[in-house]
């Protein structure tokens, strides 16, 4: 009898603690679930054949929300990813969770290129990134500063526009003969493709944004009226640009499977050390240039002629952070708001040519908006920006189709969290898919469709400054770029002082082609061919 009690007693008992275990696991399960990842992952490898076969990443993932919802897991070799496709849950994670969601993985390309993650934009949160994002932000791309460099922009803009016009004018003179001043301003009559002078978009851009980056950070130009031995320094720098946007996008078989690293497969690796250290003999040079012909903290300079690494050299001093000393920092630093500044700005004005040309009614109505406020007499200041609204319409719808960085920075979660009801382990990626954001119908009417009107009216009141988390082309929270300021001002600038002195034609019949590609960022994969001609007073083009 007492076996059986012991038995029965002993059975229930573990009945009970059973069922007490299965309960909890039970609640436990439920308020952890984890989100849903999408299936097709390779053992190893996780989804990474999905994300290397496609040049639109932002598109194949985004085209996964109507099966798997707006939170989704992809695996990246070991690594999970958190995708996420909508605007409430950028929100959820840019504020109450942002320094859950502040810090910065550290992939291979990362590593090795970025001076061990001394880029303000790609180092770990902590007391480093903290003293250099005040130092950037209070004085480096101040707006006191980016106002004292003004002189800067407007020269190289006006000198890029009189130089088309001067590639123009020798063009008609070798077809009519010399020109006289009636010939030279605009007419009424039909458009002639003889009267016009064919140039590259693309490459003007890029051109003109990376001479005015390297003007305010340090003072040097690579394209234009420069000497033999600095085309030749150019030259090379332009190289090492080229092969950096390639290779710092990479994910390399030791980001996804981490004991294999010691392979280097496809050889990536190299190739990134040879970059980065062509990169720092260019910088140690410029560095000592700056040293020699200023002197380390002199105050004589007068400050509008300060460029950026003066102005760092002024700020830091002998002062390390954190454990990088000065030259590294200031190295970092340089390079990237040469690269930031010039290749996201670039490629915003090229899209913005695109939509424009796709777009013939809404590029004569920005037209007549700077006749109306400029006329034909003079150039485009930045004093004058804040009254062009439809420019600002333009840009902004501009930027909400063509994110520069449609996945934005990759984050990294520090701690465990909790986002959408789905839990979120620590060291899981941050990945915000911008593109398919700003393109979700219950907020954007017509999402596909470029309507700059959209912000004159319904959406008047978003911005791109990070707290309209439906339209994040900057990012959002602690981590949104902190050269927004320079890169507004630099696009506003050059579009409105190209279309207001020049008449632009389609040379083709054809479709604009806007094929992407997603490097560093997102750029036309093709060139764009534009007919221009001069249509302003030729004593405008004279004052430059």
């Amino acid at each position: 009898f007492v076996l059986n009690y012991l038995n029965t007693t002993t059975i229930a008992f573990i009945s009970l603690i059973s069922l007490l275990f299965f309960l909890f696991r039970f609640s436990k399960v439920s308020h952890t679930k984890e989100p849903p990842i999408i299936s097709g992952s390779w053992p190893l490898l996780g989804h990474l054949p999905l994300m290397r076969n496609t040049q639109t990443p932002h598109k194949t993932l985004g085209a996964l929300v109507d099966k798997y919802g707006p939170i989704f897991t992809i695996k990246l070799g070991a690594t999970n990813a958190l995708v996420l496709s909508n605007w409430e849950l950028a929100k959820e994670c840019f504020t109450k969770n942002d320094i859950v969601v502040s810090s910065r993985p550290k992939p291979v390309a990362v590593e090795l290129m970025s001076y061990n993650q001394a880029f303000i934009g790609w180092a770990p949160y902590g007391a480093y990134w903290r003293q250099l994002r005040k130092i950037v932000t209070l004085e480096i791309l101040s707006n006191r500063r980016i106002e004292l460099l003004s002189h800067i922009r407007v020269s190289e803009v006006q000198t890029s526009i009189k130089e088309l016009v001067n590639v123009w004018s020798n063009q008609i003179s070798s077809q009519y003969g010399l020109l006289d001043d009636t010939k030279s301003s605009s007419t009424n009559d039909e458009p002639s493709t003889t009267d016009y002078v064919s140039v590259e978009l693309k490459k003007w851009f890029a051109q003109l944004t990376l001479n005015m980056v390297l003007r305010m950070v340090v003072g040097k130009r690579c394209f234009g009226d420069v000497d033999v031995e600095n085309k030749e320094e150019a030259k090379r720098f332009l190289e090492n640009i080229r092969d950096f946007m390639r290779l710092i996008g990479t994910f390399t078989v030791g980001d996804g499977v981490p004991f294999l690293k010691w392979l280097d497969l496809g050889g990536h690796e190299k190739e990134m050390k040879k970059c980065a250290k062509k990169f720092d003999v260019m910088l140690n040079e410029w560095l000592e240039e700056h040293r020699e012909k200023k002197g380390l903290g002199s105050e004589d300079k007068v400050v509008g002629e300060r460029d950026f690494m003066d102005a760092m050299l002024l700020v830091l001093k002998d002062k390390p952070i954190e454990g990088f000393d000065v030259d590294t920092i200031i190295k970092a630093t340089t390079l990237e708001l040469i690269l930031g500044g010039s290749d996201t700005t670039a490629g915003t004005l090229t899209w913005a040519m695109c939509l424009l040309l796709k777009h013939p009614h809404v590029l004569e109505k920005l037209k007549e908006e700077l006749n109306t406020y400029i006329g034909k007499e003079r150039c485009v200041n930045e004093s004058d920006i804040n009254k062009l609204v439809y420019l600002h319409a333009i840009i902004k719808e501009t930027l909400r189709l063509y994110p520069p960085a449609p996945f934005s920075s990759p984050r990294e979660f520090t701690e465990d969290c909790t986002i959408g009801g789905y839990h979120i382990k620590k060291g899981t990626r941050l990945m915000p898919n911008l593109w398919k954001i700003h393109r979700d119908p219950s907020v954007w009417p017509d999402p596909l469709e470029f309507k700059p009107e959209r912000f004159l009216s319904t959406h008047k009141d978003v911005d791109v400054r990070g707290q309209n988390f439906e339209l994040l082309p900057f990012g959002s929270g602690r981590r949104m770029c902190a050269g927004m300021s320079l890169g507004l001002h630099m696009v506003h600038y050059i579009l409105a002082n190209f279309l207001h002195s020049f008449e632009i034609l389609n040379p083709s019949p054809e479709s604009i082609d806007v094929t992407e590609v997603l490097e560093f960022v997102t750029t036309k994969a093709t060139p764009l061919e534009v007919l221009v001609k001069p249509c302003l007073s030729f004593k405008c083009y004279e004052s430059m």
